[in-house]
């Protein structure tokens, strides 16, 4: 086998392999032989077709099966060879493929680029300080309650925080479009789940009432075709409920861990809930701000290989998070909606897989334990979740690279010049969300 490495990019190589005709030829040879020895056909006894015969029925299906396994186990020995590291699949196409010459084929490869990284050297990040305090876990409890709230039907017109059953239908300059149409749709006024303007036009709306509701959507929503249009939906108003907050007693207190409606157990739960959710949005916080910082400071030439992967990666939690089935053929997505994200996505990872590198991180099977421990202590029998995590050595992998990120981050940090920023709790969860990537991205109501 000779191999040449041709530099086309900075990311991508050309590799060309020549494998001597000899190997093809005596290969195909063999698996004629040993179709021979198998096949049937009419006229001959089983094994006794001729060679001739044989050759020109099966030859070239043979030949094609052969240089097929040549070409990729010889892809293999020359990336091998040459300490080639590809970033996704090659495009292989022969280029000589004739009996009595030699094989020759080009194999054309993304290779991981080559980061001359840049520290963060005095980049300034912010550190949300904040404090829990008995008025905001008086908030959480009242947000509880609503959360678990019952609905009656009530004989007055529409407020806020009151649900409406209702049909709706959109049209923009007369023509209805898709996606605006629903019947016996049940929406929270006040949740602001439509879009803005919709639910407000609600208000003092009674069972039986036919209002239009006139609104814009916005000039960034994600169907382009409605973006920045009027639109005028007819609406039928069926039911109208008030809301009815549940008793703060054992059955409500027992949903959360507080079997006998002891209010001040139930007080410490939520504010340790709380805390657990704060502590994250801080860390999350701080962590988005030192990689925003790690992105800026590094231009990466990403293969796009390694995005079209993390495209599908993308693509397929999109299908989970909306229930559309796991028969739901992810090719139907448009990458587009998916690309930055996912490119976004790469350039961190591979950032962050040099500073591991560079710096010789890893972690021991203590601290993967320990990381678990921290995140099952939410669950009713966090140990049952341990020994899965650690019993499975996929999902281990998975913990030890989200360590080993934590301890590349705790690095970058260290260059940094932090700055503490008193906040509320309120505010420090904002913080968080407002951060790029701070909150998944997810679609809008259509209406």
């Amino acid at each position: 086998m000779q191999v040449s490495v041709e530099t086309t990019s900075p990311i991508e190589r050309r590799v060309s392999v020549q494998v001597p005709a000899e190997e093809v030829d005596q290969t195909v040879n063999d698996r004629l032989r040993d179709t021979a020895s198998r096949v049937r056909l009419n006229g001959f006894r089983p094994g006794k077709v001729p060679m001739s015969v044989v050759r020109q029925r099966f030859g070239q299906e043979v030949r094609n099966e052969v240089v097929d396994e040549l070409m990729r186990q010889n892809y293999v020995r020359a990336i091998t060879e040459h300490s080639l590291n590809p970033a996704g699949y090659p495009s292989i196409e022969p280029t000589v493929n004739e009996a009595g010459r030699d094989l020759e084929f080009v194999a054309t490869i993304e290779v991981y680029p080559e980061i001359e990284l840049k520290e963060l050297n005095g980049a300034e990040v912010e550190r949300p300080q904040a404090e829990i305090t008995s008025e905001d876990i008086d908030e959480m409890i009242e947000t509880l309650r609503k959360q678990n709230a019952q609905y009656e039907e009530v004989q007055r017109p529409a407020e806020d925080g009151d649900q409406v059953t209702l049909d709706f239908e959109g049209f923009i300059d007369g023509e209805a479009f898709e996606g605006g149409k629903a019947e016996g749709h049940q929406l929270v006024l006040g949740s602001n789940s439509f879009i803005p303007g919709f639910e407000d036009q609600l208000k003092g709306a009674s069972a039986g009432d036919t209002p239009d509701v006139v609104v814009s959507f916005p000039e960034d929503y994600q169907a382009e075709h409605l973006a920045g249009k009027e639109a005028t939906f007819k609406t039928r108003i069926h039911k109208v409920e008030a809301q009815q907050l549940p008793e703060l007693d054992a059955d409500f207190t027992s949903q959360f861990g507080v079997e006998d409606g002891d209010l001040e157990k139930f007080r410490t739960e939520v504010q340790r809930n709380m805390q657990r959710e704060l502590d994250n949005a801080i860390e999350n916080s701080v962590k988005q701000q030192v990689i925003e910082a790690l992105k800026s400071g590094n231009e990466v030439t990403v293969p796009q290989g390694l995005i079209q992967q993390e495209t599908e990666g993308l693509k397929k939690q999109a299908a989970q998070q909306f229930g559309l089935g796991e028969d739901f053929d992810v090719s139907q997505l448009p990458d587009e909606l998916f690309a930055e994200q996912a490119r976004s996505r790469v350039v961190v990872g591979l950032l962050l897989a040099e500073v591991v590198s560079q710096h010789e991180l890893d972690a021991s099977d203590d601290e993967i334990r320990a990381y678990i421990e921290e995140q099952a202590g939410q669950y009713e029998q966090p140990s049952q979740v341990v020994d899965h995590y650690m019993g499975n050595e996929q999902l281990k992998n998975q913990i030890k690279s989200a360590v080993l990120e934590n301890k590349a981050v705790d690095i970058l940090l260290s260059q940094a010049q932090v700055t503490e920023v008193p906040m509320s709790y309120q505010e420090a969860l904002q913080a968080a969300q407002q951060q790029p990537g701070g909150e998944e991205e997810g679609g809008a109501e259509n209406a």
